[in-house]
């Protein structure tokens, strides 16, 4: 019987690492996806199937699905974009170049692979695109406005697609990780360092007394925080069930905070984020 397949983004630490081991112990042929290629050897080296993958080059993506589709014979049951990067910083020490960048890996390259991927799936018959989001594609909080600026967007896109497909056999699905042991944190200090000039910022003070505090120094995990399998578990299920859920919600906070955005209004909202 011929596994099923999926192709998953952002394989070399985290979330995507799990679930693409996770998956292949379950039966699936995985591919296994990263941006550099020195992560793609470590996971050939583990016996899985992995080659590049990068989000900011249009011709990487193109070149990836390629690969896919020449070792499937043109099939591919389940996409699951996972891939991104975090750029902290107030809004207003942003910069053009930085926004730019983090778009296109956050939202742009996800939905030019999920267009390049669609004509296949509706040739098959089926498929499921599932989109990595995170609670804080539906709740902002401060010095993370870029990163809720692509998961928002994405969501709303995501959205978009799940409706526009309703009356096909593809399946369009969010997953919702709220604190998630990972590399995150460490991989935002080069765009921290690259984009933010922070000691010419009006926020200096809490850049110096918070943020960087909390980039640079390990406090050890956060409360609540859960290991990367616990989105695998989800994401088995978004693949697996009959009729998926729009969204997975992972994580007690996430669970806490989309209800509450639900029935409180937007001012006491923005008090308890504050604590965040």
């Amino acid at each position: 019987m011929t596994k099923k397949s999926i192709l998953i983004t952002g394989c070399s630490s985290g979330i995507g690492y799990d679930a693409a081991h996770g998956l292949s112990a379950q039966g699936w042929r995985v591919f296994a996806t990263c941006r550099a290629e020195e992560d793609c050897e470590k996971l050939r080296a583990e016996g899985l199937e992995s080659f590049p993958l990068d989000y900011a080059d249009e011709a990487s993506i193109t070149d990836a699905l390629a690969e896919v589709l020449k070792r499937t014979g043109g099939t591919l049951d389940a996409l699951f974009n996972n891939g991104a990067y975090a750029q902290l910083g107030a809004v207003e020490d942003l910069p053009r170049g930085a926004l730019r960048e983090i778009f296109e890996t956050n939202f742009f390259g996800y939905f030019d692979l999920i267009r390049q991927v669609l004509p296949v799936m509706r040739a098959q018959g089926h498929g499921r695109i599932i989109n990595c989001s995170s609670i804080l594609g539906f709740m902002a909080i401060r010095w993370r406005g870029a990163y809720c600026a692509t998961k928002f967007a994405m969501e709303g896109l995501t959205d978009a697609l799940r409706l526009e497909l309703s009356d096909s056999p593809i399946h369009v699905v969010l997953i919702e990780p709220g604190p998630i042991t990972s590399s995150i944190r460490k991989n935002a200090i080069p765009q921290f360092e690259k984009w933010i000039d922070w000691e010419n910022s009006a926020h200096r003070e809490r850049y110096d007394k918070q943020l960087r505090v909390r980039l640079y120094e390990s406090s050890g995990p956060d409360r609540f925080e859960l290991p990367s399998s616990a989105v695998t578990a989800k994401l088995v299920r978004a693949l697996t069930a009959r009729r998926p859920r729009p969204r997975y919600y992972v994580t007690t906070p996430t669970h806490i905070m989309g209800f509450i955005k639900r029935i409180v209004p937007t001012r006491l909202m923005d008090w308890l984020v504050q604590f965040t």
